[in-house]
């Protein structure tokens, strides 16, 4: 399976992006995906976590109703709604993807149980 992430831009911080992480090779049903940021000099962070049903959903604290994250099963697609976005979410952002069965309901929040990755996109939120 591969991912591609796109979407990310310069922004001012209160504006809003949406990622967006295409999924080829295999059906995005399958899979439960997330999404991961690093900044400069910073661990990498798990941002947000969906299942491969779309009906279970993880936010990492710093991003709870600001980001939103869903899928599209037809277009094979991931989205992650940023609004509000403040300097500190300044990273780049990465989308990834694991094997959990046909839309069951796991959320995966480790990096390590991750096999497959997008190459990135950059977000950089002005202040």
């Amino acid at each position: 399976v591969q991912l591609q992430a796109s979407g990310g831009g310069l922004v001012q911080a209160g504006g809003s992006l949406r990622l967006s992480c295409a999924v080829s090779g295999s059906s995005l049903g399958y899979y439960a995906i997330g999404w991961f940021r690093q900044a400069p000099g910073k661990e990498r962070e798990g941002v947000s976590f969906i299942s491969s049903s779309g009906l279970s959903r993880f936010y990492t604290d710093s991003v709870k109703g600001r980001f939103t994250i869903s899928r599209d099963h037809a277009k094979n697609t991931v989205y992650l709604r940023m609004d509000s976005l403040k300097p500190e979410d300044s990273a780049v952002y990465y989308c990834a993807a694991v094997l959990r069965g046909y839309r069951t309901e796991m959320v995966v929040a480790t990096a390590s149980e991750y096999p497959y990755w997008g190459q990135g996109t950059l977000v950089t939120v002005s202040s």
